[in-house]
Formats: C-alpha cells, structure tokens, sequence
C-alpha cells in the first residue's frame, strides 16, 4: 500500500512539472508570436522604413566647381583630381596623435600636414571626415591600401582641387576657395531648405573675390547616389543615380596678359591700378599690389604662412583697389573744375593770381618747389597743377557744395562692382563731421580739400570710375569684372547685364574743354616727359597725396623720412582723346611725384592696349624701379609677353586675339 501511493504520487508530481513546463513553454512561444505579430503587422510600416535607411545610403555627388578664364579664354582658375588621406575622429579607435603616428610610417606626414589638421579639427566637427594629407602620390595610396585593416576611421578619398594656374597674378580679383568653416556653417543655416541640400557633401567654399561673389554659379548642382551597404557599412551596389551638374563658366573682361605686365611694372612696390572701358563699365585690368598665392590656401593655409601674409607690413593680403583709401591729391582737380563749370562758380577764363601761397585764418597753404605760379584760367591751372587756384576755388564753393557735385561721380560711394568687400571711402561735408566727429566744420578744413588732400579719401576704383564719367560725358556704368557666364552643359553664354545708369547733365563744352587740357598735361604739363613720342593722343593728371600729415612749419624731405611716411604717387588718365576705350587710375604708394611713378605704368598700359605693345625688357626694369619717363629700348609684340609657365606658342596663339 505504501509502494502504491508513493508510485501514484510521483506520477502526479512528474505530470505536475510536465503541465507547468508545457505551459511555460507554450508561454514564451506566444509571447514570441505576440511579438512577432506586433513587429509584423502593427510596426511593419515603421520598421520597413527604418530597414530600408540602415540598407541604403543616400550620398551626396559633390559638382565640379565652374572654371575662371580672361576675356581671351586664358583659365585663371580650375580644378584637378588627387588623392587625400582622412581621418574621421569619432570612428578612430584609439587615442588621435597615436594614430597619425603610426599612419606617418605609412605615408609622409609633416609637422606643417599636423598643424593644418589640428586647425581643421577646431573648425570642424569629430565626425567630419578632414584630410591629414593631400594629393597622395600612387605609390603612397598603394602603401596605404594594403593596410587600411589598421587604421579604422581612416581611408583614401578621392577629390577634386582648386588650381590657380598663375599664382599671384590677379589673386585678389579671384580670390580663393577654403574649406567651410563654423562661421559659414552658421551662415548656411539661414539658407532655404533647398540651397542648404545643394551644399550637402560640399567641403569647400568660396572665400574672397570672384569666388565668393559667384560662389553658386560656380558651385553647379549637388547630385546623389543611393547606395547598398553592408552590415560593417561597405558599399555592395549602387541603386540609383542622379549626376552632379557642374558649375558655370565665368568670362572675365579682364586681359589677364596687361594685368600680369601691370603687376611686373609695379615690382615690389605698393598699390593698385584700375583700368575701365568708359563705354560699357567692363574692368580691363583690376591690380593690388603686392599679391598673395591663392594656392596657400586650398589645402588649407599652414601657420607659417598665414603669419607670413598676415603680420607682414605691406599687407598683401589687403585688396587696395576696392579697400585702400587714399587722398587723390591733384588728381582731383579736373573734377573741381568740373565742380566750377556745373556751378558757374567759374568760366574756363576767370583769370586766378596764383602767388604761390594762400592765407586763410592765419594759416598759409602752400604749392610745391616747382610751381611757377603767374596768372592761372582754367586750362593753365590744370596743365600746371596750380595749388592756390583751388584753394581759392574750394573757399569760394564750400564743402557741401563740393560733397553734392563730387558723389554723382561716385566718389565716396561704393560703385557696385561685383566683388565683395568694397568699401565707401570718404567725401565730407558738414553733416558727416558733425555725425561722426560730434564736432562742427570748420571754413579753414575746405581749403586743402580743393587739391585733393584733408578728408578726402577714396579708393582707386572710385577715381577710374570718376574718370571715365567725366571723359564719357557722364554716362555711368557699374564696373563689371564678369562678361559673360556659360553653362557648363549646352556651352551657352548669357550676357551679364551693362545697362547704364541715369546719366549726368554735363554740358558737352565743358566735357570738351576738360578733355583738351588734361590732354595739355600730356604735351606741356607734368606728364610731358613720359608720354613723348606717344602715337595716340591721351589725357591725364598727376597727383601727390601725403601720407601722414607735416607739422608746422616742416618741410616735406623725402629723404628724411621712412618709406611708409612718404607721399604717394597719382596719375588718372584716359585714351584715346576724342573717343576714349580706356579711362585707368593708378596710385603707387610712397613713390613720390606722379609723373615719376604712376604714369609711367599708365603710358605702357596705353601702348599695350592701343599699339599691341609691351615694354622691353630694359625698359621694363626702369619702370618697376621707378626710374623710367617714355619708354626706351625696342617695344615688343604682345605675343611675346609670356604668361607664368606658358610656352612661346601659346603665347602667340593666345595674343592673336588680345586686339581690341
């Protein structure tokens, strides 16, 4: 009996253990059915989604960024395709400098190469993926690639690159790219949704000149690729496709051959020259001096360098003709006499004694050594530079009176040039010093405006612009660098706009009577010297400005003084006389008397552009050393004026075109 109850029992409990096994069992596979049904059916939309992100990658295609060429089809700046070794921080595995260390046993690395990506890693973010090396040669991407199983977050990409064929040459008209910073992240924030997708994918940006102020027509359109990725995030095939357009053409109407000769006859020297064609507005040759290489700055500029342009003290990286401000000195004389004539303040024969002095409020005004003075009219005063003739001139109009003639000729006033960056200059009045200066204007400051000195400060581009509205009549165009842009795809060009502004009321006679003395400064004033022998007939002024202020009493010695402190040299000036193409102001800085520096470069830009001539190789050395009057030696072909690393061929080819 006990047997059998003990038998009984232990059948119920295994059958007990049995049942509750079961349903354990039948448990957890309905909680795996629930689950699978929640999964399956209530969360399939959602799921489907998310498994179609993790399986495939949408990856931006970055353009080709547009080309820059000259009016004659010369590239100023395009691209290249190289190879870049990256690091992308938040993958790595492992601390950073260990990293680049042992990558530096693979590939070259220099100290230069740490400290640009040390830099880039401030600017950027950890998961930005930012190049330690670039354009690696095929040897070292082979050394790499066989052992890439080491460095995880490391990888070979391939770029393009910005290439600035002739370096320095017109390097503030282009400008550069660089790559996007946390202040153009920011920018780009306030962007529409569309123009920020156009930028997805794109490391790199326009920075100054032409290449930020055409940054989205260079840019082209960001395509994309849908791509197939494994577990560990490899590519396995690509399913869509939408290619990049590239970015547009730009055309410049700039020579690119006058402007490299314009930048050699500056040498070493400081300043800017601005050449115009007064009929349309279009900039011929757009010089600051001295230049920089945009080059420095596609990989990203290293220290040394950057302190090298940044603390030096002729400040190269300073474009002067849109952001140098200067007084015009004598160069601003026509426009007071046109001031006259406009007023009828004065006719061209109201006869001025010029006693070599003026006296006003107990100060005396000064005219330089060689000033003849005698009777001055109009013509003589210009010819002859007479100093007390606008003194008298600019006591008579008064500074708002002054103000309000001078700023339709844009001086003063930004002219709208396409490029960034340009800065308004200064033309006073009363309301300005009081706004400004908190204090009131006094009569005895308007005295030294009348010769182009006192608060006068303009920038170069301002007297081109100023020049080539009076010579013109008074009509006015907003100076262009571009021509032209081309699509990149159907090789079509659209003309970029040159409509005129609103002209100004000068009266011929006046326009023609102005034009005939600055015509007589050519032949019996003080550019004599250096436009004899000249086959055209031009006509300009020169112009010394001061650099810093003479105390009283001091005479002005050149010699005497540091570089930085003496007088600049002026010389604005047109061509030809009667129907002029050309109208140019070109300062030299702390070069002295203007006949001795600017005009001389004047003369060759004339004879470049009018005879198809360029100076000779000792004329040249003349000039650039400030030493040169009209041009001597044998004048050579512009076919044999050679771009940097251009051969004697193109050349030749490329000058066939450059008549105008």
């Amino acid at each position: 009996m006990t047997f059998f109850d003990d038998g009984i029992g232990a059948l119920l409990r295994f059958r007990l253990r049995l049942w509750v096994a079961a349903g354990f069992v039948l448990a957890c596979f309905g909680l795996l059915v629930a689950r699978l049904v929640f999964l399956q059916v209530v969360k399939h939309d959602e799921l489907l989604a998310q498994a179609e992100s993790n399986r495939v990658t949408v990856l931006p295609v970055t353009p080709s960024r547009g080309l820059i060429k000259d009016r004659h089809g010369v590239v100023l700046a395009t691209n290249y395709s190289a190879y870049t070794l990256e690091i992308t921080p938040s993958q790595l595995q492992g601390d950073l400098d260990r990293v680049i260390d042992e990558l530096a046993q693979v590939v070259n690395i220099e100290p230069k190469d740490r400290r640009r990506f040390a830099r880039l890693l401030a600017d950027g973010k950890r998961f930005d993926s930012l190049p330690i090396r670039t354009r690696l040669s095929d040897e070292e991407v082979a050394r790499f690639t066989a052992q890439r199983w080491r460095f995880p977050g490391v990888d070979v990409q391939a770029r393009l690159f910005r290439q600035y064929p002739l370096g320095e040459v017109g390097s503030h008209l282009i400008g550069y790219i660089g790559r996007v910073s946390a202040r153009d992240r920011e920018a780009m924030e306030a962007w529409d949704e569309e123009r920020q997708a156009n930028y997805r994918g794109t490391d790199y940006i326009g920075k100054l000149g032409l290449e930020q102020a055409y940054e989205e027509s260079l840019h082209g359109t960001t395509g994309f690729q849908q791509v197939e990725t494994s577990a560990g995030g490899r590519a396995v095939r690509r399913l869509s496709f939408r290619p990049a357009t590239p970015g547009q053409t730009l055309h410049l109407s700039i020579d690119i051959r006058l402007q490299h000769l314009v930048e050699t006859m500056f040498g070493d020297r400081r300043g800017a020259l601005v050449a115009l064609d007064p009929r349309t507005g279009e900039v011929l040759a757009f010089v600051s001096k001295p230049g920089f290489d945009p080059n420095l700055f596609v990989d990203g500029i290293d220290q040394d360098s950057w302190q090298a342009l940044n603390e030096s003290p002729d400040k190269p990286l300073l474009n002067r003709a849109i952001r140098g401000t200067y007084p015009p000195g004598s160069t601003y004389k026509p426009f007071m006499a046109l001031a006259a004539l406009n007023t009828g303040a004065r006719s061209p024969d109201t006869i001025i004694n010029d006693t070599l002095v003026f006296h006003f409020g107990g100060r005396a005004f000064g005219s330089p050594e060689n000033e003849r003075g005698g009777a001055m009219n109009m013509r003589r005063s210009i010819v002859e530079s007479s100093n007390v003739y606008y003194y008298t001139l600019a006591n008579q109009l008064g500074v708002n009176t002054i103000h309000d003639q001078m700023a339709p000729l844009g001086l003063g006033q930004r002219t709208g040039i396409d490029l960034p960056g340009e800065v308004t200059g200064l033309l006073p009045n009363t309301a300005w010093k009081e706004r400004v200066l908190k204090t009131k204007w006094y009569p005895g400051e308007t005295i030294s405006l009348g010769i182009g000195q006192g608060y006068n400060a303009f920038t170069p581009l301002q007297v081109a612009q100023a020049t080539a509205t009076l010579v013109s009549g008074g009509q006015r165009y907003a100076p262009r660098l571009v021509r032209e842009i081309e699509d990149p795809l159907t090789h079509t060009r659209t003309r970029l706009s040159g409509d005129p502004r609103p002209p100004l009321a000068f009266k011929p006679e006046h326009i023609a009577f102005l034009k005939e003395a600055l015509h007589g400064v050519t032949y019996q004033g003080t550019g004599t010297r250096v436009f004899a022998g000249a086959s055209y007939e031009s006509g300009g002024k020169t112009g010394t400005a001061q650099a810093v202020g003479l105390r009283k009493g001091q005479k002005y010695n050149a010699a005497q003084m540091a570089e930085f402190q003496r007088d600049h040299s002026w010389y604005m000036a047109f061509a030809p006389v009667e129907a002029p193409t050309v109208a140019l102001a070109v300062i030299v800085e702390n070069a002295g008397f203007g006949s001795a520096s600017a005009a001389p470069i004047a003369r060759r830009v004339f004879d470049y552009l009018l005879l198809g001539q360029v100076p000779s190789e000792e004329d040249l050395a003349l000039v650039r050393e400030g030493r040169a009057a009209a041009p001597s030696g044998v004048p050579r072909r512009v076919s044999d004026w050679r771009l940097p690393g251009e051969p004697p061929a193109a050349a030749a080819v490329a000058a066939s075109g450059a008549s105008r």
